[in-house]
């Protein structure tokens, strides 16, 4: 299990790699991220909707209502295009980040 305090720093992009395809919402982006980590990742209820509200004020993600007609209305989020610009940005600082990671971690 990877412990939330090391991918604290890409929530954000990881909701938004997941939104890169199709507007989706809360539960489904959730289990998303447990099944594409192989459950090596499971983000808290509470970090994955203050990352949307965060991503939503920052102009990189619009929410919208489902047209779901059996109960409770879903909140869908879309990604802006600014917000893909910022993923770009997010993934070269990953890359950096990565390669500096490594001249130091497991070298045993």
């Amino acid at each position: 299990m990877i412990g939330s305090d090391v991918i604290r720093g890409y929530n954000d992009t990881i909701i938004l790699y997941l939104l890169l395809e199709a507007p989706s919402y809360g539960y489904e982006i959730s289990r998303k991220i447990r099944e594409l980590s192989e459950e090596k990742y499971v983000i808290k209820e509470t970090t994955l909707y203050s990352a949307f509200t965060r991503l939503e004020r920052k102009g990189y993600v619009e929410s919208f209502y489902g047209d779901e007609t059996n109960g409770k209305r879903r909140t869908y989020y879309k990604i802006t295009e600014s917000g893909r610009e910022y993923y770009r940005e997010k993934c070269e600082e990953w890359r950096v980040t990565r390669e500096v990671i490594e001249k130091f971690i497991c070298k045993i």
